[in-house]
């Protein structure tokens, strides 16, 4: 499918036909999640396929029993990690070093600054500093503005994990199925259904299956462009 026709025609479906989807249309479209832009390439996403029928009905319930939850063939669970971003820049790292090395620029970019960013201190003790250095050097140059706690770092993960959501979906689309993203669940039990431990931040829930007709609630509303675009 063009990637036009995908965008067009990607829709909430909420309602799906007892029919499976191929194993290799989720691992096509997981790939292409993989593939999404991130945060300093850092890549702190987890992804679950749910498959065991006692997670799966574990998992129904944790979305407050929604149609598209109970209907799919296939739910996955997007997360997010604070924690892995010390593992992963290891692995940038040696890559990059096997493959020829990298500019100074880039080793001090993953050995100085990204610590900077992800380090806030015992009750955000050294976000509170960075936040007061950088607003005072922030009066005479562009400087970056966080993330300053834990919860500014949270939301650049979920920001990260959306990206990799969109590329799911629109890859599943592509494919000839439908998604519905699902935010609406509680995301303790989603934890404790999954093992994940506090680090975790559950992003979303995406139900995969073949629309069924009655899924799709009405035309696609948007509104008036204007309100939204603008040029500067």
């Amino acid at each position: 499918m063009d990637f036009f026709d995908a965008v067009e025609s990607r829709r909430s479906v909420r309602k799906y036909l007892p029919e499976p989807v191929p194993r290799e249309v989720i691992d096509r479209a997981l790939s292409a999640a993989l593939l999404a832009p991130n945060s300093s390439n850092l890549q702190p996403w987890e992804i679950f396929l749910v498959s065991s029928p006692e997670k799966r009905g574990a998992m129904v319930t944790a979305c407050l029993d929604q149609t598209a939850a109970a209907t799919a063939a296939e739910l996955l669970v997007f997360t997010a990690r604070a924690d892995t971003w010390r593992r992963n820049r290891a692995y940038l790292l040696k890559a990059l070093q096997e493959s020829g090395g990298a500019p100074d620029m880039i080793l001090k970019y993953y050995n100085e600054i990204v610590p900077l960013m992800y380090a806030h201190g015992w009750l955000n003790a050294l976000g509170w500093l960075k936040k007061i250095v950088f607003s005072i050097v922030g009066i005479f140059r562009p400087v970056p503005r966080g993330p300053f706690s834990n919860a500014e770092v949270k939301s650049v993960l979920s920001k990260t994990v959306a990206l990799a959501c969109q590329n799911f979906m629109l890859a599943i689309a592509a494919q000839g199925y439908a998604t519905c993203p699902m935010e609406g669940f509680d995301p303790c039990r989603v934890k404790k259904i999954l093992g994940l431990g506090r680090k975790s931040i559950v992003v979303m829930v995406i139900a995969v299956g073949r629309a069924n007709p009655e899924g799709i609630y009405g035309p696609r509303l948007r509104l008036d462009p204007e309100l939204f675009l603008f040029e500067v």
